[in-house]
């Protein structure tokens, strides 16, 4: 079990976003399909068989939100375009200060902060020291699945 607690203060349109797919049930049976030690474990996209689920609209990048990419914060994944993150998440495993918004510098925007783990970082960390090769175009895959078996609010 992970426990994160969410920062609907700094990042509200973020927060909302990922509870809506928590209310739908969308995460149940979802894995988590990058993981690499010392950066990241990333979940919440993926069907078992490796496809991906469809999603929402994509949502306006709350990176400028004062939040720091430190261990064990939870924020959005996106594509390298801005204003592109749906369903994808992916929880800090170290100070990745790099992820975060660089005023001034659009090919630096950041990604955006959402939350932080309030119990469960050994879970975080037993994640992201599973082996790992490349499926399809996935590379950092666990070789055996990482599966998020539901999220709910408590």
């Amino acid at each position: 079990t992970i426990e994160v607690a969410l920062d609907a203060e700094h990042a509200p349109i973020t927060v909302e976003n990922f509870l809506s797919y928590v209310d739908a049930g969308f995460f149940t049976q979802t894995l988590f399909h990058r993981t690499i030690k010392n950066f990241v474990i990333q979940g919440g996209g993926l069907n078992l068989d490796m496809t991906e689920k469809p999603t929402g609209a994509p949502i306006r990048n709350e990176a400028t939100n004062g939040l720091s990419n430190l261990r064990g914060t939870i924020a959005m994944a996106r594509t390298n375009v801005i204003d592109s993150a749906t369903s994808q998440f992916y929880i800090n495993t170290v100070d990745n200060v790099r992820l975060d918004h660089q005023p001034g510098n659009p090919a630096r925007y950041g990604y955006a902060v959402f939350g932080k783990v309030t119990r469960g970082l050994e879970v975080v960390d037993a994640i992201q020291s599973v082996p790992t090769h490349t499926v399809g175009d996935y590379a950092d895959t666990p070789v055996e699945q990482v599966v998020i078996y539901s999220i709910s609010r408590l």
